[in-house]
């Protein structure tokens, strides 16, 4: 399939796959050592937890948000950025350019973006991947699922119909279900009983009638595992290919600054 070639070969060689990878690896890792059945702990708190922390290593990883690097100084603040990870973790985490990828939410929705292609997440139940339905989701989940296909675009009912016929409904019609940016989804689960999981990416079509959940999916846990190494060594950071050259950039912060903004009330 001609998109899915295009996504995963254009995220699988800028290294965006491999960060996934490791930030999953990470956030699962966390969850079960956090888990306990002997508390009370059930499903829905592990799903939690797995998707607050899959979402703050996919920031680490990509130096997004409260992660993102002073300018020309991506071994500042590595105390913040190592904070709560196991040496296992720091050891493996992938050393990406801090421009690799952008942080864009959609109307809400955590997203990260890569040379105009945008991925958010999406959970479920172990053993779940290929029955999700989307008309279950959120709405920003079921807008994703209505998508046209980019490469190329699909056909629709209006296909072979005179436009003099269609008073230009089909245009209207395809507007409303284009996003910004083609836009993609990880989805994940995590079995508590077995502690087996599931990772993959792909482009999900709507199945309000139970049909397949995605156009195409691809197993990212077929990929090879994160190759990091701690930063403040003298190793260069590999190359970025620096295609958002117009993405803002917050910078990190000493401690000590943010401390005080707390004291005296700032947010």
């Amino acid at each position: 399939m001609i998109e899915q070639d295009v996504v995963i070969g254009s995220l699988g060689r800028a290294g965006v796959l491999t960060g996934v990878r490791w930030a999953f690896q990470s956030a699962v890792d966390r969850s079960l050592q956090e888990f306990s059945e002997a508390d009370g702990h059930d499903n829905a708190l592990l799903g939690n937890i797995r998707y607050t922390l899959f979402r703050d290593r996919l920031d680490r990883v990509f130096s997004c948000e409260r992660y993102a690097v002073r300018a020309g100084d991506v071994d500042a603040d590595l105390d913040q950025l190592y904070d709560k990870l196991s040496d296992r973790d720091i050891d493996t985490m992938p050393r990406l350019d801090p421009s690799l990828v952008i942080r864009s939410d959609l109307s809400g929705s955590p997203g990260w973006v890569h040379d105009g292609l945008r991925f958010l997440l999406a959970s479920c139940d172990y053993g779940k991947i290929d029955k999700l339905r989307w008309d279950r989701k959120s709405f920003i989940k079921q807008q994703v699922a209505k998508q046209r296909g980019p490469y190329p675009l699909q056909s629709t009912l209006f296909e072979g119909c005179p436009p003099e016929e269609l008073g230009g409904l089909e245009a209207v019609l395809a507007a409303s279900r284009q996003l910004d940016v083609p836009t993609y989804v990880v989805g994940h689960s995590l079995s508590a009983l077995t502690q087996q999981y599931e990772l993959v990416l792909g482009s999900p079509q709507m199945n309000g009638d139970g049909g397949p959940p995605w156009r195409w999916r691809h197993n990212l846990l077929d990929g090879q595992l994160a190759g990091g190494g701690r930063r403040g060594s003298s190793t260069p950071l590999p190359p970025g290919p620096n295609t958002e050259p117009d993405a803002s950039v917050r910078l990190r912060r000493p401690a000590s600054e943010r401390r005080g903004d707390h004291a005296s009330g700032n947010t």
